[in-house]
């Protein structure tokens, strides 16, 4: 069944992409926006600010997540932190973080990793939970220490349901980091959030851009996942 598009709403999409690859007057007057030049430099702050929190999140709740899985303990820990981390408002944190420590990139990167922990650490403890308690034994019956355990073992196996963590955690700070602007680190976010300066075109542009590269984020990791995740466990999830 074809669906009949209203002209204003192929207009609107028309005008925010214009909008992107061609600069024009602010709706302030005096300055030019938009174009590919101050597009590419949001969009690499919002890169940079979403890959720094993402990477912190990563070198902290995976080794935490690691832990708890394998000393089987914490499992109230890891999902009152995700129950947390799922409740506390975004832009509330961000707040938080502005009234008490100021704005710019650092504080905007701690707010940023505080959202994206939850996910990343629950699905590491989670995997690890989930590997076969046999092999584990097997794998200390071959003399393998605690340490190896983990590395040669637990790690391996829970690297489907670990990448899931960091993929949604991902998604989650790239969507989250439109709100960056009000704490001085102009993103895309900025588009949506100064539509005075930008317009409504380029609220609509900050839109389809912060869209667009949330689904380059999905697409990037779960290329990782395919590249990383053992041949044996890859084909095991399709049987």
């Amino acid at each position: 069944m074809m669906v009949d598009l209203p002209l204003g709403f192929l207009s609107d999409f028309s005008e925010a992409f214009d909008f992107i690859f061609n600069t024009r007057e602010a709706q302030t007057g005096g300055v030019q926006v938009g174009g590919p030049a101050e597009v590419l430099e949001f969009t690499w702050e919002h890169v940079k600010v979403s890959g720094a929190a993402i990477g912190v999140a990563c070198a902290v709740a995976i080794p935490a997540g690691l832990a708890l899985g394998h000393a089987g303990k914490g499992e109230l820990l890891a999902i009152s932190i995700s129950n947390i981390g799922r409740a506390v408002p975004s832009l509330a944190l961000i707040a938080f973080f502005v009234a008490y420590l100021g704005v710019g990139f650092t504080n905007v990167t701690l707010a940023l990793v505080l959202l994206a922990i939850p996910p990343i650490l629950t699905n590491t403890y989670v995997g690890v939970r989930q590997v076969d308690r046999d092999v584990i034994d097997a794998g200390r019956g071959m003399g393998l220490n605690p340490q190896q355990v983990v590395r040669r073992i637990e790690l391996p196996l829970a690297l489907p349901s670990i990448f899931g963590g960091i993929r949604t955690s991902a998604v989650n700070v790239v969507a989250t980091a439109t709100i960056a602007p009000l704490a001085g680190v102009l993103t895309l976010g900025d588009y949506i959030l100064s539509a005075n300066v930008y317009g409504q075109d380029g609220r609509l542009a900050g839109a389809i851009l912060v869209a667009l590269l949330a689904l380059c984020v999905e697409a990037a990791f779960a290329g990782l996942q395919r590249l990383s995740v053992p041949r044996g466990l890859a084909l095991g999830d399709h049987i």
